[in-house]
């Protein structure tokens, strides 16, 4: 099976996003646990604007991450893996079932607490890390098994967005967002009228997002409402969506992402910190990620094939397929995002960090162990 060139950019990029954003988040937990740990906090504490620099790189700079990510899902839905009923089903399924089995575990251990609002922690797949850790494992990785990844953490990604969409909006100013979809509507004529020029979409992508994040709708939303406005045509690399999807992953997965791991994981780790995980929400998130993952995409995943709806590439085996579920597992940055809409207790926000965190390294050694042996030299 051959690989658009847009893939394999995609692919070694998230790769080396993964490696980074791992030594990353070692920096900052060592830094915030050391003795500069006072003066490293104080730089994301610090005020602009009236905001945090952390609230700054989670409601801005995450914007032009998720309109990455949009961009990523219009290629899919055009012209990649969800673009043909058949092949999608298997990829999608598979992440239909990584959403719900987790947030079914999660909800049976907090539904009559007050951190059952943290649902959505264990719904979600890293990307860069799930891809980052194959990509370990070099050559010998058959290509549809990355497709098949890319594709599961891309569809993994429509269900997280709606997620914050609808269950991590607060007060709802009408106003605003009827401004915002206003200006999209208007980006959709220009669009329709082949405007190419890609300024008009940048201003009014930046008015959209102000508008936004001043509506009660979380702000980053906008990132992928402005991807699918933007002139896609043919998907060639001539495209403005194509070539703009392009530029992005260089400043996104070494600039905006290393960031927010840095900002997000200045956890301070106090003496008795592994209590914490015997907490409910703790363990919905690791009995999320570390089972909920791999036996929902491995579940759902057979039933689709049984049916006779999907099939498994041929180069991919059953144990593959495992392996690659417990990669599901790794929720890392989009989990984090989410702790961060679900909890204001700071308490339980630094628990769900440290749960994911080693939910994500359990799983992530678990998957390349189970693909390791799964492999032939």
């Amino acid at each position: 099976m051959a690989l658009t060139k847009l893939f394999r950019d995609f692919f070694n990029s998230e790769r080396s996003a993964g490696i980074l954003l791992i030594g990353c988040t070692i920096l900052s937990l060592l830094l915030t646990n050391s003795n500069l740990g006072d003066s490293y906090l104080q730089i994301w504490n610090a005020k602009v604007s009236g905001e945090s620099v952390t609230h700054w790189i989670n409601d801005g700079l995450m914007a032009i991450f998720f309109l990455m990510i949009g961009l990523e899902l219009e290629r899919e839905i055009y012209k990649g893996e969800l673009s043909d009923i058949k092949k999608a089903l298997l990829p999608v399924m598979a992440a239909i079932g990584g959403i719900l089995v987790p947030a079914a575990i999660y909800f049976f251990l907090n539904y009559s607490s007050d951190t059952k609002s943290g649902i959505g922690i264990p719904m979600a797949t890293d990307i860069a890390f799930a891809l980052g850790i194959l990509s370990l494992l070099g050559k010998r990785v058959p290509v549809s098994l990355k497709i098949f990844l890319a594709a599961l953490a891309i569809t993994d990604d429509i269900g997280a967005i709606l997620v914050i969409a609808i269950f991590y909006t607060t007060t709802i100013s009408w106003i605003n967002i009827l401004i915002a979809a206003a200006i999209f509507v208007f980006l959709g004529v220009l669009n329709r009228l082949k405007v190419f020029n890609f300024i008009p979409y940048l201003i009014g992508g930046i008015a959209a997002w102000y508008f936004m994040l001043h509506s009660g709708v979380h702000a980053t939303i906008t990132g992928v409402i402005l991807a699918f406005v933007i002139p896609f045509g043919s998907g060639s690399s001539n495209s403005l969506s194509y070539k703009l999807q392009h530029f992005l992953h260089t400043p996104v997965n070494f600039i905006i992402l290393p960031l927010f791991a840095l900002a997000n994981t200045a956890i301070i780790i106090v003496p008795d910190w592994y209590n914490g995980l015997f907490e409910n929400y703790a363990l919905g998130i690791f009995g999320g990620l570390v089972i909920g993952k791999p036996v929902g995409i491995v579940l759902f995943s057979i039933l689709i094939i049984k049916s006779g709806l999907a099939a498994l590439p041929k180069d991919v085996s059953f144990k593959q397929l495992v392996g690659t579920g417990f990669l599901g597992g790794i929720g890392f940055t989009m989990s984090i995002f989410i702790t961060l809409l679900a909890f204001d207790n700071l308490n339980y926000i630094n628990g769900s960090k440290i749960a994911i965190l080693l939910s994500s390294l359990i799983a992530g050694i678990t998957g390349f162990a189970i693909l390791k042996s799964s492999i032939k030299n």
